[in-house]
């Protein structure tokens, strides 16, 4: 009989791109289950309160694969027209180092994280100081600063 061994990775369906389950924890590594942390904003069925939240969901959306998400959280001003995502870019943590303003009442913010992934065997890590607006109560990806 075949059991099930928990290896504590999130499971990767034919897309190439992981699929966490709502118990499974965040991909952001904030320490809150899927379903609890990122999952409703990737969803639609609410708004990142905070410009480091919103961070760590496009975050998640990087991890996952999910295009229209980190699309609709990138400001118009700066948004590219497509986006395309590597399936064989495996990201693994998230650091978030510093943030500046980014709350629920104010209007922007900034966010320095590095974050690190595997590709091809090798391993990297993106380090970026981002700006955030909030406009009608949203934040939005603005750009590297």
């Amino acid at each position: 009989m075949f059991r099930h061994r928990d290896t504590g990775r999130v499971p990767t369906p034919p897309t190439g791109f992981p699929s966490p389950l709502p118990n499974d924890r965040c991909p952001c590594l904030s320490g809150s289950p899927y379903g609890e942390c990122c999952a409703p904003y990737l969803a639609g069925a609410a708004d990142a309160p905070t410009a480091v939240q919103l961070m760590r969901s496009r975050y998640t959306a990087y991890v996952v694969g999910d295009r229209s998400y980190l699309l609709a959280t990138w400001h118009p001003s700066t948004r590219p027209t497509r986006l395309e995502l590597d399936p064989a870019v495996r990201w693994y943590r998230l650091d978030v180092e510093h943030r500046e303003r980014g709350g629920p009442l104010d209007g922007d913010g900034i966010v320095e994280f590095r974050a690190f992934y595997r590709h091809d065997g090798d391993r990297g890590e993106q380090h970026e100081t981002s700006r955030f607006l909030r406009e009608g109560g949203r934040w939005r990806y603005v750009d590297a600063a």
